[in-house]
């Protein structure tokens, strides 16, 4: 045991999927503290967080034993992922059975965004997505990170940047758009939804 305890996390997946049940005790507490606050966090429910954190590990169970799991050096990562899609999955669920029909109703419930409100599930997309865009950015070389962080987090516009950095408007047209297509690359290239659709 005291072996185990040393081990990276990769090395007890490893060590787990040849057979070593003691390895993925070890990753349970590791991580089980932080993956229950996580869900608990997210669904403000602890008997739903018990029963998610438990088919959370059960898919990384299976997944670890049909040797399909790939992430590497990224268990954690990896585990909270699928707590993540398992909430959204259970959100998206819960509100298909309670959805209410726009057939006895004089106006047009569906299309007034004044009745509307994120729910937990568009919530955590849109984290989700600006998690991924900010992981995004910070990919990109500077002169392009520059110019998209004064435009969309800062407001400026294309003189005021051009102003500031010393170049042609014309320059930071440029850098916008490269930086715009990088970000699809990388989008593309890591299969990442930059899309709340």
């Amino acid at each position: 045991m005291e072996v185990l305890l040393s081990m990276t996390d990769e090395e007890l997946v490893v060590s787990y999927a040849e057979g070593n049940d003691c390895a993925f005790e070890v990753l349970l507490s590791r991580h089980k503290q932080s993956l229950f606050s996580y869900i608990l966090y997210m669904v403000r429910n602890r008997d739903l967080a018990d029963d998610i954190f438990q088919d959370t590990f059960i898919k990384a169970i299976f997944t670890i034993k049909q040797g399909r799991y790939t992430e590497s050096g990224k268990f954690r990562a990896w585990i909270t992922r699928i707590a993540h899609n398992l909430i959204v999955d259970y959100f998206r669920q819960e509100r298909n059975e309670n959805t209410v029909s726009n057939d006895e109703y004089e106006f047009d419930l569906l299309n007034n965004s004044r009745l509307c409100e994120d729910n937990v599930e568009a919530v955590m997309v849109k984290a989700q997505l600006l998690d991924d865009v900010k992981r995004l950015v910070e990919h990109l070389p500077e002169s392009q990170r520059e110019v998209l962080n004064m435009r969309y987090y800062q407001g400026l516009s294309f003189k005021e940047i051009a102003d500031k950095t010393g170049v042609s408007i014309n320059t930071a047209l440029g850098r916008m758009r490269y930086a715009i297509l990088n970000m699809r690359k990388m989008a593309d290239d890591f299969r990442m939804m930059l899309s709340m659709s």
